[in-house]
């Protein structure tokens, strides 16, 4: 008897439609612009993009002046005064829940370069996924070479879970920190390593933008001058890297202590390494810390209402 064919719901994309770069990264290919085709070019090839001044003046100068309130400000972090391991740079600070903390850095993320880029290399309703600002200081020594899926345990060719990019803030040169990469180094399979020979500066001014893919390797270079190198890391990542249901949102945080600690762990109150941090911090302390400014608040706004019924009367 012959078999019934299998009937499958239709899909705009299926794992048949999945493009392969060399050895090193495979991906399904969504909408294209015309007007980018020469960076999605550049980026299949050689798996990053300089995309250069495509912030104003203006845009970067007044990041530049949030960046300087937030660091004098010794709340804005656990890594706003210095890094806490060799990783995040023990002389380099980071501003990490930027869009929490003010809107000056919102134009960012949302560039429309960027965004279409995304557009092409992940797939629809992807998410944001790191906003932060970098600033390594002087004397800093050149970062452990990575790429930005090196946590998630899948052989060459592996699906893109994801894209990064680096903003400058200040000139990026060969002597200040300026982000290094291996041209081509998404292509590799895994028994490629990275060499510190084959890296490349991303030299770029001010207002400036490095895409790249998250299997190309990398790293922050070191700064062996007398500045700062002020800068900003935007990380994308696919759609369906999460849960079914958001449990750290769907969960009441007034009950959390009544939850035994194995459950909040697995609902996501927990970080895999530092995958899943709430501001640089365990999500536990980030749940703790949102709601005593909640409860604030909610004071300032009972003292409102209070004074605006006394101006009736």
């Amino acid at each position: 008897m012959a078999s019934e064919e299998v009937q499958y719901l239709p899909r705009s994309t299926t794992i048949h439609d999945r493009k392969q770069l060399g050895k090193g990264t495979t991906f399904l290919p969504g909408k294209r612009d015309p007007s980018i085709d020469h960076l999605i070019a550049h980026v299949e090839e050689h798996g990053y993009v300089i995309l250069p001044s495509i912030f104003t003046k203006e845009q970067v100068d007044k990041a530049n002046s949030e960046l300087a309130r937030l660091q004098a400000e010794k709340s804005s972090g656990p890594a706003s005064q210095g890094g806490r391991n060799a990783f995040e740079g023990f002389k380099t600070s980071r501003i990490y829940a930027l869009a929490d903390k003010t809107r000056a850095f919102d134009c960012f993320p949302i560039h429309e370069t960027i965004l279409k880029l995304n557009d092409y290399f992940l797939q629809p309703n992807y998410l944001l996924t790191s906003l932060h600002t970098v600033d390594i200081g002087p004397g800093s020594h050149e970062q452990e070479i990575h790429t930005d899926d090196g946590l998630i345990p899948l052989p060459r060719p592996r699906p893109l879970m994801g894209c990064g990019t680096m903003i400058s803030l200040d000139p990026f040169t060969s002597t200040n920190g300026a982000t290094t990469l291996i041209p081509g180094s998404h292509l590799w399979n895994d028994d490629r390593r990275p060499q510190r020979s084959e890296m490349i500066s991303a030299i770029m001014p001010p207002g400036s933008c490095v895409y790249f893919l998250n299997t190309v390797w990398h790293s922050g270079g070191a700064n062996t001058s007398n500045g700062s190198r002020r800068s900003m890391t935007i990380q994308y990542c696919q759609p369906w890297i999460r849960t079914f249901e958001n449990m750290t949102v769907a969960m009441g945080w007034e009950d959390l202590d009544q939850v035994p600690k194995r459950l909040l762990q697995l609902m996501g109150f927990s970080t895999h390494d530092f995958m899943g941090y709430v501001d640089g911090r365990a999500p536990r302390t980030g749940v703790e810390m949102r709601k005593k400014r909640l409860i604030e608040w909610g004071i300032t706004e009972r003292e409102k209402e209070e004074k605006l019924k006394k101006s009736k009367l």
